[in-house]
């Protein structure tokens, strides 16, 4: 799942440009809209009736696009800011077929099978942010950016994930670390998960190391946002490290004192 309760999003929204800001917030209404609708804690508890509820809400879209109109205000928006941004909303059906995955239990095999949920889960909405923050020819850009993201929750949620009967860490790379699925049941964290998390932090710099670029193809005023966005993440993997990689003791999250460093540091352009 892409998203959480995160301040992160709202903070680095305020810096956009406020007539992004509708189109913004429209996108993460209805991304989020979904995530809560597979979500055990708020969506039906079964998976059958999450999956019904997925397949109304992309109806509502897809109703949406054909008609012009829709009568929930978040598909409303998402309509009203298609047209002005030319959004490629078919985006969204990619992103609502990861969500499908999410309603049952999840154990992710191998790297290929990871690349293609996260390309519906992150990269789509990167994709589709890239129409709103910079032009069609960043998306590809914009969706590195967005699987960055979406690879820093997996390491930081790896305990709630599997509250959810969700495992989102290759099965392939957890048995070369020796971490079974019980594992992931303990108070804290084995030799071989943190092992197998140390690795994946490292993977995940590598990739935020090639996502430099999109802030540049980001329009002028909204690179701070994304400077804002992109280091507060940085700042997750970097409390996972101080944590020695102990993803199952506690949460790992950003205080409130974390943020605003993150928030002063990328206040003037770098």
């Amino acid at each position: 799942m892409l998203l959480r309760d995160d301040p992160t999003y709202y903070v680095a929204v305020l810096r956009l440009p406020r007539e992004l800001r509708p189109a913004v917030h429209a996108l993460y209404g209805f991304v989020r809209g979904a995530d809560d609708l597979v979500d055990a804690d708020r969506g039906p508890r079964d998976a059958e009736g999450r999956r019904a509820a997925l397949d109304g809400w992309e109806l509502e879209l897809e109703r949406g696009v054909r008609t012009g109109m829709s009568e929930h205000p978040v598909i409303a928006a998402l309509i009203d800011a298609a047209p002005r941004y030319d959004l490629p909303l078919d985006e969204l059906r990619t992103y609502m077929r990861s969500m499908r995955l999410d309603c049952g239990p999840v154990r992710i095999q191998n790297r290929e099978e990871l690349v293609r949920y996260m390309d519906g889960s992150a990269a789509a909405v990167g994709r589709i942010m890239a129409a709103i923050l910079s032009t069609a020819e960043a998306a590809e850009t914009f969706a590195r950016l967005g699987v960055a993201f979406q690879l820093t929750n997996f390491l930081r949620d790896i305990r709630e994930d599997f509250r959810l009967d969700r495992i989102y860490l290759p099965a392939d790379a957890r048995s070369r670390f020796g971490v079974a699925d019980a594992d992931l049941a303990r108070p804290s964290a084995s030799a071989g998960l943190r092992g197998l998390v140390a690795a994946e932090v490292d993977e995940t710099r590598r990739l935020f190391a090639d996502t430099e670029a999109a802030v540049a193809a980001a329009i002028p005023s909204a690179r701070a946002a994304m400077r804002l966005a992109r280091a507060a993440y940085l700042a997750i993997l970097d409390r996972i490290e101080s944590a020695d990689y102990d993803v199952l003791g506690r949460r790992v999250r950003l205080s409130p004192r974390d943020l605003a460093r993150v928030v002063l540091a990328t206040a003037r352009p770098s």
